[in-house]
């Protein structure tokens, strides 16, 4: 069962919420994991496709998009609309909601802002993992974290 963790950052704002995921996606991938990053529409995949190579001086993941002639060896995928074909241990959910084939994850990361329409949306994703029986983790930081 995947093993479920929300993330509350004390700042508001997508980008505050993008550039936790991109984040939480290089401590994944420095512990050599697959990570698929969910989101909600193609702009927003490609927003943060370009934020990861930008977010911070010195990082490098290597990451894709999830249509561009997929490689299985890219150990970052970012998507929406489509179940990754090959990922499967880390879960980033940049999306506003639960992305139905979550459950094949072992990890799922929900990023949560102070914005009140996004710690709404957050909430009714807690009530879903929790009606279904996961074990969820809350952690309440700051970005600087």
């Amino acid at each position: 069962m995947a093993r479920i963790d929300f993330y509350v950052l004390s700042q508001s704002g997508e980008q505050a919420r993008q550039l936790f995921a991109c984040r939480l996606a290089e401590k994944a991938y420095s512990m050599n994991h697959t990570i698929y990053i969910h989101t909600d529409s193609s702009e927003q995949a490609q927003h943060l496709d370009n934020l990861l190579w930008t977010f911070r001086d010195g990082s490098f993941i290597p990451h894709q998009l999830h249509n561009e002639q997929q490689s299985e060896t890219c150990p970052v995928i970012i998507g929406h609309n489509h179940e990754p074909e090959t990922h499967s241990e880390v879960l980033i959910n940049a999306g506003n909601d639960v992305p139905m084939f979550f459950s094949r994850f072992e990890r799922v990361a929900e990023v949560v802002t102070q914005d009140e329409q996004q710690r709404s949306q957050a909430r009714e994703r807690f009530k879903f993992y929790r009606k279904r029986g996961y074990e969820l983790e809350t952690h309440n930081l700051s970005i600087e974290e």
